[in-house]
């Protein structure tokens, strides 16, 4: 009995101590998972930064912040020097036509009005061909006007060139009948070519045409003492070109609805246009009948003495180069390595983005919010902004009229002798769209047809897309280029837009990323698939940031600025604040110090201006950093560093690179 006794005491104990240690264990796995849901719960609420973090916060300035060093170059494009007023007693009227799209239009058009002050000439409002050539688009507006407003470009250049809208009578007369010259000078065209060919042709007969097609007239960079010319060229595209009233509105209202995220946002320009992706040979970064459309454009262009290449080159190599746009998933990884969380508002620009929603996808998953203008846009706000225009043709065929009894009582006279064969099958009806575009072509013809009308008419309706983004872009809080200063020596969107944000407030968010770099990178990554380098992100934004700053502005000016003097104004269009020496204390022959002293210093009224606004922002600032304060304590532990002085990575990575 004892023993039986004993062996149920001890099951008794066996089973309370069982009891009190899946207690403690059910306890201990709580506490746990609850720590593992606040970790998760806090990383959340760390993505939505602008729920937690103010706009003064060290994680929000990483990302949104502007670059304190920059703060100190102002826009200042007014003369320098003794500058005399437009004479009407000058050397003739000056006409142009502008062919191209929005880059060319937006390039071409300084270097117009800075080609008629060099010759003392009268400029006829230029015509836009791109508009001009489409049939039945809204006749509201004409040519100039239908991007553009007349009446301040006018106004806005009453100092420097009088512009008139069209030409006097007999001047008209004598252009219908072709009795003066016209020229289709080239975009790199000195001063001595105006001076020496055109000008004694504009004193003969009063009047000369200009045609310009490859979006400018004038060399980038012009010699020193022709400084004032490359003011002026900016007082004409960031102060006198201004899109008419309707773009301009519905423009600013998209950037009211991107603000209406409560947090800032970023504007991701492509860059995948046919003609850029054929003229640098980049087919084979696509994988089905994009390719083949992009090898018909560049066997073309080589017929047409653009390209002077061979039809098939390796698109791999060209990629390395740089000479490739980066494909929109390989952005998103860059952005998500910067560190931008996955609710972010990105806006797609570009009115064309080669292979359409499909390579956009990858980067629609990284970033859930991203939105371009159509789904900001209602239908109706664009067609507004388009106007009345003509219906095209129907997208079905006629069918062709019946014969008569008559008629084919003698068609079957005049036939073949019995017995014949049946007749075909009657043809069923061609619709439109396999007879325009690739559908009619790609498979059939060795050269690509004419523009239709409804191509011409898409051309024209991308002048003003590109219109409504370029705003978005200039007013963004971030810019990344996913193609700029492609080597072609045209004009591109992504170039124009960071030329625009540098003279406007050069400190904002402009990325200026080295393409040839980052596909450096990108490459590592495929050759250590499984075991890459723990330091790679590391990499990717100590080369981005230094982008942002002095010395991406530096590399800028060595390889955009002899292209296209609007993607890099400086540092004729601008001056430096007095305080950069008593702040920044550069090196001689840093990067700042080598681009700040290049800068004139600013006049003493915009100085003592800008200081009165610092000070007001300060005062704001000081009662918004006090209530955040203790937050901003708590980030500063969760952020990496941008960069490491003693120029070796933070992380150790020998022990995980199976090279060494």
């Amino acid at each position: 009995m004892l023993f039986k006794s004993k062996i149920k005491w001890f099951a008794l104990v066996t089973l309370l101590v069982s009891s009190v240690s899946l207690l403690v264990h059910l306890h201990l796995a709580r506490y746990s998972s609850g720590d593992i849901v606040q970790v998760r719960s806090t990383s959340f609420l760390n993505d939505d930064f602008t729920l937690k973090f103010g706009k003064h916060t060290l994680r929000y300035k990483k990302l949104w912040g502007d670059i304190k060093s920059l703060e100190f170059v102002q826009p200042f494009a007014n003369p320098r020097s003794t500058y005399p007023l437009p004479n009407e007693k000058n050397n003739g009227f000056i006409y142009a036509k502008i062919y191209g799209g929005f880059e060319k239009i937006q390039s071409a058009i300084a270097d117009l009005v800075a080609v008629a002050r060099l010759l003392n000439a009268t400029l006829v409002i230029p015509e836009i061909q791109e508009s001009g050539r489409a049939k039945g688009i809204s006749s509201k507006f004409k040519s100039f006007s239908y991007l553009y407003d007349e009446e301040q470009f006018v106004a806005a250049l009453a100092n420097d060139v009088l512009v008139v809208r069209k030409l006097p009578q007999n001047l008209q007369d004598a252009r219908k009948r072709k009795k003066f010259s016209t020229f289709s000078p080239k975009n790199s065209a000195t001063p001595d070519f105006y001076i020496r060919n055109v000008l004694p042709k504009l004193k003969k007969s009063n009047v000369i045409g200009l045609l310009i097609s490859e979006g400018g007239i004038l060399q980038s960079i012009l010699p020193s003492a022709m400084s004032e010319y490359q003011r002026l060229r900016c007082r004409v595209a960031f102060h006198a070109l201004h899109f008419r009233s309707e773009i301009r509105d519905l423009g600013l209202r998209i950037v009211e609805r991107l603000r209406a995220f409560n947090q800032p946002f970023l504007v991701f320009h492509p860059g995948l246009v046919r003609d850029t992706l054929a003229y640098h040979g980049c087919a084979e970064l696509f994988q089905d009948v994009h390719t083949e459309l992009i090898q018909y454009r560049r066997d073309q262009m080589i017929k047409q003495g653009i390209i002077h290449e061979a039809l098939s080159v390796e698109s791999h190599f060209r990629r390395k180069n740089g000479s490739c746009p980066l494909m929109p998933e390989e952005v998103g990884l860059l952005l998500r390595a910067m560190g931008y969380p996955s609710n972010t508002v990105v806006y797609i620009a570009g009115s064309e983005t080669y292979g359409g929603e499909r390579v956009l996808i990858p980067l629609r998953a990284m970033f859930a919010n991203l939105v371009d203008r159509t789904s900001l846009c209602s239908a109706k706000e664009l067609s507004d902004l388009v106007g009345p225009e003509t219906p095209l043709p129907s997208d079905l065929l006629k069918s062709p009229q019946a014969k008569s009894e008559k008629e084919l009582v003698e068609e079957w006279k005049k036939a073949s002798p019995r017995p014949r064969p049946l007749p075909p099958p009657p043809a069923r009806p061609i619709y439109r769209h396999e007879k325009e575009g690739w559908y009619g072509w790609v498979a059939e013809a060795d050269h690509e047809p004419d523009p239709s009308p409804a191509d011409l008419r898409l051309k024209a309706h991308r002048l003003l897309w590109d219109a409504l983004d370029y705003i978005v872009s200039v007013e963004a809080d971030a810019f990344f280029p996913g193609f700029n200063n492609d080597g072609s020596g045209w004009p591109d969107f992504s170039s124009l837009v960071m030329g625009h944000r540098l003279y406007v407030t050069a400190s904002v968010r402009t990325y200026r990323p080295d393409r040839k770099t980052l596909i450096g990178l990108f490459d590592d990554i495929k050759e250590h698939m499984y075991y890459p380098k723990r330091n790679w992100t590391f990499f990717v934004r100590e080369h981005l940031n230094k982008s942002l700053n002095e010395d991406g502005l530096m590399i800028a000016s060595q390889l955009s600025k002899p292209n296209l003097f609007l993607s890099h104004p400086l540092p004729e269009c601008s001056c430096r604040t007095s305080g950069w020496i008593k702040t920044t204390r550069p090196i001689m022959g840093s990067p700042s110090d080598l681009l700040y002293r290049s800068l004139d210093e600013c006049p003493e009224w915009m100085q003592r201006g800008l200081e009165m606004v610092s000070n007001k922002d300060t005062n704001m600032e000081g009662e918004v950093a006090d209530e955040s304060e203790s937050l901003e304590d708590d980030a500063v532990t969760e952020e990496q560093p941008e960069s490491n002085q003693g120029g070796a990575p933070p992380e150790a990575d020998d022990e995980m690179d199976p090279d060494d």
